[in-house]
């Protein structure tokens, strides 16, 4: 079972509540669990739902924010860890090391900056952990099209992309972590 679980997420709320929703969802499902979630350290958006939630649901939260955005993100108060860190680099590092898995949820560009960044390194091997998406209402659908257009396009092995999972449901996507076999295919050989 996946214990600890990096989540990406915006620290907007979006214009569609199930945004908010599906983030609260995840995270009563982890306290459920009894898995820990490990994120960007805010009480606002999406971060702050998800957070909020495992809380109140007796779960255990993580969190990692550098110095300059803890009053900008409104660093949450009440998390069983808040590490502080001093650069974005610093907090992307710590999330992994505490991780088992990483999962983004619908986000803005900072979101899809830190999942793109731990799925590039399974791609380089640099880990073997499980890096998926939670579709909430297709959110995600553009970027799965444009991740086949950068197959189509001679950029990425077509094997990356069935390194992704790809969830429409908290339940799912649980599942699916736990079910994770790791693969690594070597991008060039080694010589």
């Amino acid at each position: 079972m996946i214990n600890a679980l990096a989540v990406f997420c915006g620290s907007s709320s979006g214009i569609n509540p199930i945004y908010i929703e599906e983030s609260k969802r995840l995270g009563e499902l982890l306290a459920d669990q009894k898995r820990t979630l490990v994120y960007g350290g805010a009480q606002v958006g999406c971060m702050g739902a998800i957070a909020d939630q495992v809380l109140e649901k007796g779960g255990h939260v993580l969190g990692v924010i550098p110095k300059r955005l803890k009053r900008v993100e409104v660093a949450h108060n009440h998390l069983d860890e808040l590490y502080v860190v001093d650069t974005m680099h610093e907090r992307k590092a710590k999330m992994a090391e505490l991780a088992d898995a990483f999962v983004a949820l619908p986000g803005g560009a900072g979101t899809l900056e830190e999942w793109f960044e731990v799925f590039t390194w399974a791609q380089l091997g640099y880990h073997q952990k499980p890096c998926a998406i939670l579709n909430v209402n297709g959110f995600y659908d553009p970027l799965l099209s444009m991740i086949d257009h950068t197959i189509e396009q001679g950029f990425m092995n077509p094997a990356y992309k069935k390194m992704i999972l790809f969830a429409s449901s908290p339940e799912d996507l649980l599942q699916q972590l736990d079910d994770y076999q790791p693969t690594y295919l070597s991008k060039w050989s080694e010589s």
